[in-house]
């Protein structure tokens, strides 16, 4: 009899503690379970896709709001009023000619900063254009350079030196053709991505340069995209500073001259507004700023607004299922009920982030397309076909060559479209 109880408590405490397991399990599971994102278009997404569906535009399409890069010329103005300090345009990152020019005259410059051989040609033929590489080319691109452009064209452009070897190679170059070479010097100022990374190493390559034929030594570069982030990026920013401010001086005692008559590159659009603050750089080179794409969501841009988006149309909706493994479907729907319903879009696989409507995302399981990519969501997302998907580019250089004309778009309706470059890396 007492075995027979004995064995009736174990029972029930085995029963209490599986239980309990059970339990525990169970609320982990739920713990586990993601939230539901899932949306509508809200008031701007709805206007742009009625204007697109109005103006017949039934492919993807890369928009760009004029309201808003009028917002945001606006804001790099301001942000640059109280130093006066000059803009240089970055035109890989704007790449389509009326873009280019509606951002310089907002701003008003003549500055532009160019990153590869096509386009370069294209803005040489621009007599006023002062340029200046972003990058250094191959020599043999630079040789191309000078016999498609021109002796004279290319005398007016700025061209990038990060090594001594490169300031050779263009010197020799140059000298072959009784080309005058303007070389600006890239300096590493914390960067890591290549150019003179001391003051010594500076120090060379001017004296290099001043035994050289046809050579004039137009300015510096440095480059501090990294400074935002950076876990102290006042730190990293005033350490790029000083490293600059150290070059400069080099540069001063080496060429004799006066620095402001130098041209002293610095920023990019991530440190633009710091370099508006204080900065020993002369002027500052901004261009996804004025678009804002994914990647330039950050502290020192919160003034500026996403300008650039790419639209396109659904082409069937449907349930999620995994193809060979349709019995995971119920499990992953209820772990992620963003992944319940599924949308195949016109094209894909871009370098670009889900939108709107909210709650879109990309299935891992399923994989990446740039023909019909797949999108999931939960049963929230209403999309049915030929309605729009908008995502965010989360660069601009990498993604607006890819559609052809970009679109224009007030507010209220498409109003036009602006021709891009034709395609280069």
């Amino acid at each position: 009899m007492a075995d027979t109880i004995r064995k009736s408590r174990l029972s029930r405490r085995a029963a209490l503690i599986g239980g309990g397991g059970l339990l525990v399990a169970g609320a982990g599971l739920l713990a586990a379970r993601k939230s539901d994102h899932g949306g509508h278009h809200d008031a701007y997404f709805q206007k742009l896709s009625a204007a697109l569906a109005k103006a017949g535009i039934a492919h993807p399409v890369l928009v760009i709001d004029q309201a808003r890069l009028d917002h945001n010329i606006a804001a790099a103005r301001a942000t640059l009023a109280p130093r006066a300090l000059p803009l240089r345009v970055v035109v890989k990152s704007l790449p389509a000619p009326e873009l280019i020019d509606h951002v310089a005259k907002g701003i008003g410059t003549n500055r532009y900063m160019v990153f590869n051989g096509a386009m370069l040609s294209a803005m040489a033929a621009r007599p006023e254009a002062d340029l200046l590489l972003g990058k250094p080319l191959p020599a043999a691109q630079y040789a191309q350079l000078l016999d498609s452009v021109g002796v004279q064209n290319a005398a007016r452009i700025q061209w990038l030196i990060d090594t001594p070897v490169r300031l050779k190679q263009y010197a020799e170059i140059a000298a072959a053709r009784n080309a005058p070479l303007r070389a600006n010097l890239e300096i590493d100022v914390g960067l890591h991505r290549g150019g003179f990374a001391s003051s010594m190493a500076l120090s060379q390559a001017l004296d290099i340069a001043h035994g050289l034929q046809n050579v004039t030594i137009s300015g510096l570069m440095g480059y501090d995209a990294h400074v935002p982030k950076m876990s102290d990026p006042d730190a990293a920013y005033a350490t790029s500073q000083a490293i600059y401010r150290e070059m400069i001086e080099v540069s001063r005692q080496k060429l004799n001259v006066d620095p402001a008559t130098l041209t002293l590159n610095g920023g990019g659009s991530p440190t633009y507004s710091r370099h508006a603050q204080a900065s020993v750089a002369n002027e500052v080179s901004t261009g996804s700023a004025f678009v804002k794409p994914v990647d330039f969501d950050l502290d020192g841009l919160a003034h500026h607004q996403p300008a650039s988006f790419i639209a396109t149309p659904v082409i069937k909706t449907g349930r999620m299922e995994l193809p060979g493994n349709e019995w995971l479907t119920r499990p992953l729907s209820f772990m992620d009920p963003n992944a319940a319903r599924a949308f195949f879009i016109y094209g894909g696989h871009w370098l670009a982030t889900p939108t709107s409507p909210p709650g879109l995302q990309f299935s891992t399981l399923y994989g990446r397309s740039s023909n019909q990519e797949m999108l999931t969501g939960s049963a929230r997302v209403s999309l049915k076909p030929d309605d729009h998907v908008f995502f965010r580019p989360n660069q601009s250089e990498a993604v607006f060559l890819q559609f052809g004309d970009i679109v224009l778009f007030d507010g209220e309706a498409i109003t036009g479209s602006w021709q891009t470059f034709p395609i280069s890396a």
